[in-house]
Formats: structure tokens, sequence, C-alpha cells
């Protein structure tokens, strides 16, 4: 199977230039261009950077364009808005954090067909602009600019759309027609909303150097709810572990909508195309059993952070839900549940003993001491994941998790967060 059929099975092809029943040349160089609007990749450009893995699998020499020079403008595809512009420090920052997230699936040491990483910032940085208005600008017609969707639904807008990212089509095309130039990229890779940048890159090569490239976009992902994909009510889902732990990252796998576990399974993991149908079967009869969303988040978090990223996650999930929670360290459960409210308790209250039911009403977990007893009583009080059955127990910072948090839950799955200050 090569890399275009890889895709077309996967439900990986939204649109192409390809004709129908034609198929990409058989040496292929193909990039993919990424914004460098933060430090960190996220979930949502996984799809892009597992194309670049799957093509490098299959022979095809992948490129990964980091837009320093692009990302100083902005691109309008998608966007509603013209976005705050980033200086060159903080474009430089977010290009080595981005560098450093793409190296576990690419290889740049391969000897057919190493990957490459460029910055576009090395050309468009450059180049004077009488020469790009000269040399590239003239080939681009106003007329087809404006009937860009892009371009349409900004003019359509309150805030319109500003010159400078008006221009970014044309830095786009100049990006694909200097890498056909460098380093013999004869296709471009990207999200469904990157078509028209994509198609005007391919007819600025036509134009200037008489040759045919190629345009393939993937579909932009939503999940079958409707939200967003990669958002969550904690916010956005990174790659960097240390904005989303892999803890974190396992769990938004593990969550994953019934409804949407079969086609991550093949968007997302390097599955076969029988061992991805054999699980799709046991799903649609036991979705409850829970094995595709398991194996999903296995899959993905162990490709993301490694096999050590994976088996902390699992050290955390199994901990936690287990009823272990005493076994994981204080920071570890407050990454666990970091969504829980939250609240801070000066240490000199604990000296002579805080009673628990006095916490418990204190926190906003119950209402008041009364609400509390009763609860406790009742047996629906745990304090550090043990039930509790004495409200007058007096609590000093050696009942704490490390000397500095107390875990409080009322019934299943109402936590409350204490956080001993001082």
């Amino acid at each position: 199977m090569n890399f275009q059929q890889e895709l077309d099975w996967r439900g990986l092809i939204f649109d192409s230039t390809l004709a129908e029943d034609e198929s990409l040349p058989t040496e292929v160089t193909a990039y993919i261009g990424f914004d460098p609007t933060a430090d960190s990749l996220h979930v949502g450009s996984l799809i892009q950077v597992i194309a670049l893995e799957r093509l490098q699998r299959a022979g095809g020499t992948p490129v990964a364009l980091v837009g320093g020079g692009t990302g100083l403008i902005g691109d309008p595809s998608g966007k509603s808005h013209e976005r705050p512009l980033l200086d060159r420090d903080q474009i430089a920052a977010n290009l080595a954090g981005i560098r450093k997230q793409l190296e576990p699936f690419l290889d740049f040491e391969r000897r057919d067909n190493p990957a490459h990483i460029v910055d576009n910032a090395d050309w468009l940085a450059t180049i004077p602009l009488t020469d790009f208005l000269r040399d590239i600008g003239k080939h681009f017609s106003v007329n087809v600019m404006l009937a860009r969707e892009s371009v349409k639904r900004r003019l359509a807008s309150d805030d319109g759309i500003s010159y400078t990212e008006f221009s970014y089509m044309l830095m786009q095309a100049y990006d694909f027609l200097v890498l056909h130039e460098r380093l013999g990229c004869n296709l471009q890779l990207g999200g469904s909303d990157q078509w028209g940048n994509i198609v005007s890159g391919i007819d600025l090569i036509r134009r200037v150097k008489g040759k045919r490239t190629y345009g393939l976009v993937q579909p932009l992902i939503a999940t079958a709810s409707g939200t967003k994909f990669g958002k969550t009510e904690a916010g956005t889902v990174w790659l960097d572990p240390q904005r989303t732990s892999p803890y974190r990252l396992y769990q938004f796998w593990l969550n994953t909508d019934d409804r949407d576990v079969p086609r991550y399974l093949r968007f997302f993991t390097d599955l076969g195309r029988e061992e991805i149908e054999a699980l799709e079967a046991r799903h649609a009869e036991a979705p409850h059993q829970r094995e595709g969303h398991r194996r999903l988040a296995e899959e993905v978090t162990g490709k993301v952070h490694g096999d050590d990223g994976l088996a902390a996650a699992r050290r955390v999930t199994e901990l936690f839900f287990g009823g272990r929670l005493s076994e994981l360290s204080a920071d570890e459960v407050l990454d666990a549940i970091s969504d829980a409210p939250a609240s801070e308790l000066p240490r000199e209250r604990l000296v002579d003993g805080l009673k628990l039911q006095d916490l418990l009403a204190e926190s906003g977990l119950m209402a008041s001491k009364g609400e509390a007893r009763r609860a406790i009583n009742g047996g629906g009080v745990y304090l550090n994941d043990q039930r509790q059955s004495d409200p007058m127990r007096p609590l000093t910072g050696e009942d704490a998790l490390e000397g500095r948090l107390f875990v409080l839950r009322k019934g299943k799955k109402n936590y409350h967060l204490v956080k001993v200050t001082g």
C-alpha cells in the first residue's frame, strides 16, 4: 500500500488536484507548513504531523516548514478577524519548541529519504519587496484572490481584511516555489482550509517553471458532538508535556466520544487495517468495555511522549482510579484532577488540629458543618481517598499529602482540593 492508498482507506483525503483514478508520482517530496503562534503544537496538528510520518515510511521525503516568515503576517484562512502579530523573538522561541516536537515523528538521519525542517524566514525575510512584487506578484490576479473563500468571508465581515493578510497567499505560494527549486517538492499537504493557498502555489510553479505539482488536503476534524477537536473545558490539548502532561493527553483520548473512536483509530494510530477493523467491530458490539478508547489512548500517547510518558500516564490512571491515591505524589494528584475546585489553607490552622467537618464547610464542598456531619455519618465523605467516619477528626499537616494537599471528595466524583500554604 502506497502513501496515497493509505490516506484513502483511512478517510484522510478531503480533496486533491489529482484527476479521478490518477495517482501521485512514484517519487514524492511533500511539505506541510506549521504556524508558530505558540511554542507547542496541539493535538489538532497531529493529523498533519502523522501524514509526514506516513509519507516517510512509504518512501517519500517529508519537509516540515515552520513559518518563521509567514508567522509574522498571519494566515486569514478560517479566521474571523486578524490575529495579533508576533515579534521575531516570540517567533524564534516558538520555532524551537515546534522543532523539538517533530523529532519523535520524523527521521532526520535516514540515509535514503531523510526528513527536513525549514524556516521560510530564510527566504521571505531576505527577498527585497520590489523583487518579490516584480517576480512573484505579477503572476497573481487580484480578481482570483478576491474570489478565494477565506478572503470573501473576511471581506463580508465588519473587520474586513488588511493588505498584510491579503498578501499571505502570495507568500505561501512562494514557499512552494522555493521548496520546489531547493528540495524538489512536488506535493503540498494541509488541512482543507488551506486549499486556496495550495492551489495558488501549484499555479505559481506552473507559470514560473512550467512544471506540474500537486496538492492534497485532509479533512478538518470535528467531534461527533459538534465541538472543536482538541479543545476541552480546561482549554487546548498541547503536545508539550509541560503544557499538557502525558496523563492529561492519555485522558483526552480515553474520554473520546464513542462515536469518534473508529475514525480516530484510523486517523491517529499506525495500526493496520485488519486490526483496526477488528477493534471497530468489537467497539460497535460493546463500546462500554472501552477497548477501542484504551487502544487509542495508548497508541497516541506513546507516539507523542514515548514509552516512558505512556508508562507514567498509565500509572497515574491506574492508581488514581483504583483508589490508591496515597501512592501518587501531590503533583500527580494535582495533575489528575486539575479541573477540580480548589482553595488554600494557612498551615498555622493545622497546628492544633482542624476538625474535618470545619474543613469541609470552609472549603465550600459542604454548605455547613451540619451537612458535613450528616454526609460523614452517611459514609459519603473521603479524605485523600479514604472513607471518613469521624466529623470531629483533628487534621494536622501530617494528614496532608506531602504535607501540602488535602483531597476532599463527596460521593463518587465531587472533588475539592485544599492546598496548604505557608
